[in-house]
């Protein structure tokens, strides 16, 4: 069942519940507004506190440097998504992601586990952040929570708003670059650590082949091929590894019948057109390097590397990925309002609004236009 279905039925009953417990759960911070659920608490306004008063110069000097970076990011990402605009229809620099659910157009598939995790981490340090550095530069926190918009999942961090606008304009920059400041750093760490699990991978595994990961819905392969299985071969030219796999399908164009030999049998497919590039055959086969253990001094606890491996890819991609979404010049993204902060040094109220909001105009309808482009 496509993952879209859980997060229906979850829909369902979690608003169900909040209806028929409306009067109890609004004694303990929670606030209902269809199709927003919100839950408001104070208790960890000590924790951020404690983080932001253990080293206040750091933070001061480490949000120093990430304006620039964020600045420097707003920038590329702006860029990126502009100069995509040629090719939207063949492969969309946006699209909607959402763990365990296919989307059309998005050739990105996040596994429902691993991508829950990975966008908790994405929330939980996104929002201490800012709180971390509203603490810092003396803006009191009025609240902390989690909050549901239909479907999809969300934290904050509430900061005194009055107090906020008040601030010294190097301050406002310094508490929304937090932040996506965050995400990137975390995402830098994650990086970081794949890079060293995937270098002690070769003390215990040696390459075998290539294992099916995923099936795409109403692709060629589906119903023909099943997860797990390992290519063998592709009309007979073998499959030693990944590199080899990548020279073989490139060749194959769509309407081509192939012949896939697995571990399992073999099995006939009509490819179709490649969703990113019309003129290349599509099997509907995401893939991954299939693995066999040499070195069992540890008995299996090796295998684990390749779960730690997957989590941290998603930590990497989505931290990276939203951190640099969240930097577009787009109000009431964190981008949106830096740029009008910055804009403000030499122009007046009346002005660098105005300008904010025409580009944000644009901006939102650039990404509308990406997002429903992958549907097409």
């Amino acid at each position: 069942m496509n993952g879209i279905y859980y997060y229906l039925i979850a829909f369902a009953v979690i608003w169900i519940l909040a209806g028929i417990f409306h009067k109890q759960l609004s004694n303990h911070g929670v606030e209902i507004n269809f199709p927003v659920l919100m839950w408001k608490t104070q208790r960890l306004r000590g924790l951020i506190s404690r983080i932001s008063n253990f080293s206040p110069t750091f933070w001061r000097w480490y949000m120093n440097v990430g304006i620039v970076v964020a600045f420097g990011a707003m920038i590329f990402i702006t860029w990126t998504l502009v100069s995509s605009l040629p090719s939207v229809f063949e492969t969309p620099a946006v699209s909607i992601v959402i763990p365990g659910v296919e989307m059309p157009g998005s050739s990105i598939y996040i596994p429902f586990i691993y991508g829950l995790i990975a966008l908790a981490t994405v929330l939980i340090v996104h929002e201490f952040s800012h709180g971390i550095q509203a603490v810092g530069e003396k803006i009191p926190i009025k609240s902390i929570g989690l909050l549901l918009f239909a479907i999809l999942p969300g934290a904050f961090v509430e900061p005194d708003e009055d107090e906020l606008k008040k601030a010294k304009r190097i301050s406002r920059l310094r508490v929304y670059a937090a932040g996506s400041i965050a995400n990137i750093t975390l995402a830098l760490i994650a990086i970081v650590l794949v890079s060293l699990i995937s270098a002690g991978i070769p003390s215990f595994f040696e390459e075998d082949g290539i294992a099916i990961d995923r099936i795409v819905s109403d692709s060629p392969s589906d119903g023909i091929l099943k997860e797990g299985m390992v290519l063998k071969a592709i009309d007979n030219h073998q499959i030693n590894d990944s590199s080899s796999y990548g020279e073989i399908i490139t060749g194959y164009n769509p309407g081509d019948n192939v012949t896939v030999q697995t571990d399992q049998g073999s099995y006939s497919l009509t490819l179709d057109k490649n969703p990113n590039n019309e003129s290349r055959g599509f099997f509907g086969i995401q893939a991954t390097k299939h693995f066999k253990l040499i070195n069992d001094s540890l008995g299996p606890i090796p295998w684990v590397l390749f779960e730690i491996l997957e989590l941290f890819q998603w930590i990497f991609m989505l931290n990276l990925g939203i951190g640099l979404f969240n930097l577009l010049p787009l109000k009431p993204l964190d981008g949106g309002h830096m740029l009008e902060i910055l804009l403000s040094y030499k122009l007046p109220e009346d002005k660098c609004k105005p300008l904010v909001n025409a580009l944000s105009l644009v901006m939102a309808m650039i990404i509308v236009f990406s997002i429903v482009a992958g549907f097409l």
